[in-house]
């Protein structure tokens, strides 16, 4: 299943299902097949996903680094939570911007 965010103030954002349902636990939406973020609960959500970063990099800091995979094979084959989100947050500043609310599975 794929989650295709719209907003007519952007491009429509298509993520996999698990990307999708994350995002949307973040900022407190129930994993539904349609639903809206409405205009006004876009800072919430912008402040949901900035504190889910930050709380999930603070954490990371704090793992020993020993016992993983290579540092190289690392870096290629990990995308972090900051990464995930950045088009959504994007979304959500663009939208909340021109006044427009962010749709999913309209």
């Amino acid at each position: 299943m794929l989650y295709t965010f719209k907003s007519p103030a952007t491009a429509n954002l298509v993520m996999l299902e698990k990307s999708g349902a994350q995002m949307l636990t973040i900022i407190g939406k129930e994993l539904t097949p349609q639903g809206i973020i409405t205009v006004a609960q876009i800072p919430d959500a912008m402040a949901a996903l900035d504190a889910e970063v930050d709380a999930q990099e603070e954490a990371a800091r704090g793992e020993p680094q020993d016992g993983g995979l290579p540092e190289s094979e690392e870096q290629v084959d990990h995308v972090t939570l900051r990464q995930r989100v950045a088009p959504f947050i994007e979304m959500l500043q663009r939208s909340e911007d021109a006044g427009e609310a962010v749709v999913w599975g309209v």
